[in-house]
């Protein structure tokens, strides 16, 4: 029997399902573990590659692995399903992440530590306010709409919901009123919490010296500067800012054959919360351009009269995310061309 070169990991919450295999890619065991005997078990082993789709509690289980001398590797899960082989179950993805971490092209992903994690948690619980903060101002719309009173969509529109609510005058049951009133005092508590994370936000961008640094670009303002600081991988891992934008998904699909390039939809692959960040600012940035004008003969004037809002959007953010690995990568800040906004 060889001595073991790769192990594939099935993470789960209780039960884990580990493959081993040699240099040669020859299965040595298929073993469960439960959740208290996986570090045991990797002590025992002698220092190899330990592969993992990175899921749910993957970055703890790479610094835990990590600490006992092992190689670790994450693996998006996406590119182990195709050496997932017939019926799919742990066996079977334990041996498929194992197969996958040996092929020579594989891509994986870098391993956050701790800090990076936490400092994640300010966005992803941000992002968690502002989704229910629209769903309340929806269902207020919608409750209104059913007393025949329209209100535009958006937050700032949010002003005329709560007078429509708390104007006696409106046709609104007073068996209604009451939880609508209710609804109102859920969405000023969601804004007050996040006025404080904003203020947070914004006192981290003020202490980042790469946060400063990405303000500098329009359309990057202190919640960017420093989601991107806090959630992108270090700049060295892209060859180059396209790699950095594909890796956010601002890049099209492709459904190229025979030679012909066809280019589809955004990927939408990769960072969710960074991606939408850089729309938002380079939807900021072209609303600046529609009111007070962009410059004859810049991109964004020929993208604008030629092209659909939304596509010249996504176009933007594609550009500031190349800015954005530059700056990260080489240091400096963003000093506009001429003939551009």
């Amino acid at each position: 029997m060889g001595e073991v070169s790769t192990i594939g990991v099935d993470l789960a919450k209780s039960v884990f399902q580990v493959h081993g295999a040699d240099a040669s890619g020859a299965v040595l065991f298929r073993k469960k573990l439960r959740r208290h005997q996986v570090l045991t078990f990797f002590a025992a082993q002698p220092p190899c590659t330990v592969a993992m789709e990175a899921c749910g509690s993957a970055h703890h289980w790479a610094r835990e692995i990590g600490r006992l001398g092992h190689m670790v590797r994450l693996i998006p899960p996406a590119y182990v399903k195709p050496y997932v082989k017939r019926q799919k179950n742990d066996m079977a993805d334990a041996e498929a992440i194992c197969e996958a971490a040996q092929r020579p092209t594989m891509r994986f992903v870098v391993p956050k530590s701790e800090q990076a994690q936490a400092a994640a948690v300010v966005f992803r619980a941000r992002d968690l306010l502002v989704k229910q903060r629209t769903q309340i101002i929806n269902a207020l719309r919608g409750h209104l709409t059913e007393f025949g009173i329209v209100v535009a969509k958006g937050p700032a529109h949010v002003p005329q919901l709560v007078r429509a609510v708390e104007d006696g005058a409106e046709p609104i049951l007073e068996l209604a009123r009451p939880i609508l009133q209710g609804l109102i005092e859920m969405l000023q508590a969601l804004d007050h919490r996040l006025a404080g994370l904003d203020r947070k936000i914004a006192q981290r961008a003020k202490e980042d010296e790469t946060a400063q640094r990405l303000m500098t670009i329009p359309g990057v303002g202190p919640v960017t500067a420093t989601a991107l600081a806090a959630l992108a991988p270090p700049a060295e891992t892209f060859k180059r800012g396209r790699d950095f934008a594909a890796w956010v998904g601002l890049t099209p699909l492709q459904h190229s054959t025979g030679g012909k390039q066809k280019l589809g939809a955004t990927s939408k692959m990769g960072e969710r919360t960074l991606r939408r960040l850089l729309i938002l600012g380079a939807s900021g940035v072209l609303r600046w351009a529609a009111r007070n004008g962009a410059p004859a003969g810049s991109w964004i004037a020929r993208m604008v009269s030629r092209k659909p809002p939304m596509l010249v959007r996504v176009a933007l953010a594609n550009k500031m995310a190349r800015v954005i690995w530059a700056l990260m990568a080489k240091g400096g800040i963003y000093r506009a061309p001429a003939a551009s906004v």
